[in-house]
């Protein structure tokens, strides 16, 4: 084993796009850096945002946000979203957009999974807001549904790789959880 350094390894990330509203008006900006702190009732999710970014206002004002799932076919809107500012350029115009049973975070019609989060706390770094949402609803197209649960084949998630710096796709299945490991039950 080669040393590397303290590099974080644990990419390719699902590339999301974080909808907030900013002054009144719709935002979204790209974010891989999406946590998942549990699988209980309720459930609570994370972003990570560098403080710089026109949304955490919105984050902290409303304490509302969503997390949209783009699939690779909106690869180049969701770059656009990342490399511009809200500031600046009004990003929600890319998108149709529809809201939820909290009424202030923005979701995309083109995305086929939008989840809808009430703010639960911040975690104040000295360069990101690390904001913990409750999820209230999750909303998905039916053309990624399977038995009424996302299938991640049809959904065909953008995925994003910092190493590289490049948006990458899924293959195929390998293996059943919880299954393939009964092999080496003795």
């Amino acid at each position: 084993m080669q040393p590397i350094g303290p590099v974080n390894a644990l990419y390719p990330m699902p590339t999301t796009l974080v909808g907030a509203t900013v002054n009144d008006k719709p935002n979204f900006l790209t974010v891989a850096h999406v946590g998942i702190l549990n699988h209980g009732t309720p459930q609570y999710l994370s972003i990570s945002l560098g403080k710089v970014h026109y949304s955490n206002a919105g984050i902290h004002e409303k304490r509302t946000f969503s997390i949209c799932l783009p699939s690779e076919d909106l690869m180049v809107e969701t770059d656009y979203c990342g490399i511009m500012s809200g500031k600046k350029t009004d990003k929600a115009a890319l998108f149709g957009i529809f809201y939820g049973k909290l009424k202030t975070a923005p979701m995309i019609e083109q995305c086929p999974v939008n989840m809808e989060l009430r703010l639960h706390d911040v975690l104040d770094f000295s360069t990101h807001d690390i904001f913990i949402g409750e999820l209230v609803q999750t909303y998905a197209d039916d053309g990624v549904l399977s038995g009424g649960k996302i299938d991640i084949g049809k959904l065909r998630p953008l995925l994003f790789d910092m190493a590289s710096v490049k948006y990458w796709r899924l293959g195929p299945p390998v293996g059943d959880c919880w299954n393939v490991g009964k092999t080496l039950k003795k």
